[in-house]
């Protein structure tokens, strides 16, 4: 990795925890409550919601969306470098006019999702827009060369035309 932008936090490691899972994932989440239900980000003057249900653990569906991988909502498993980067998503939404950043809209599942993409460190935070505000969707590190060549095109795509 090349150096990082001085407005984004550092990661939030398992060994600072020593191997604690539940420490871990109690402090993830105090992370990811103040940057998404104490503090709500805002992109282009929008606000950003939260997708609270189904509640796991008494953790938001949102909050495990972001921390876990997989096809199948009820499998989904917690993957440390989602964990690690928790604080990552809002100063990335926030920080969208810095050029180390790349944004567009794609369509996806019959909803406009707009993607935010952090390119020298491959992570991407991924927006649902609904009706009046911005639902947080996804965010992950983006580790396979077929998913950046489709990511690049459909930034490509999105702006092309466009001033």
């Amino acid at each position: 990795m090349t150096d990082w932008p001085d407005w984004l936090p550092p990661l939030v490691l398992f060994s600072d925890y020593n191997g604690n899972w539940i420490a871990y994932l109690d402090a993830v989440y105090a992370w990811f409550k103040h940057d998404f239900i104490d503090n709500k980000p805002v992109f282009k003057g929008r606000r950003l919601g939260l997708k609270r249900h189904p509640l796991t653990l008494g953790k938001e569906a949102t909050f495990w969306h972001i921390i876990s991988e997989g096809k199948i909502e009820q499998d989904r498993i917690p993957d440390l470098r989602r964990c690690e980067r928790i604080r990552w998503p809002k100063p990335i939404v926030e920080h969208t006019p810095d050029p180390s950043i790349k944004w567009w809209i794609a369509v996806k599942s019959n909803e406009e999702r707009i993607h935010i993409l952090l390119e020298e460190q491959d992570y991407i935070v991924v927006l649902a827009d609904r009706n009046g505000y911005l639902l947080p969707w996804t965010a992950y590190l983006v580790t396979r060369e077929h998913t950046r060549k489709k990511l690049r095109k459909e930034y490509e795509k999105y702006w092309k035309g466009r001033p």
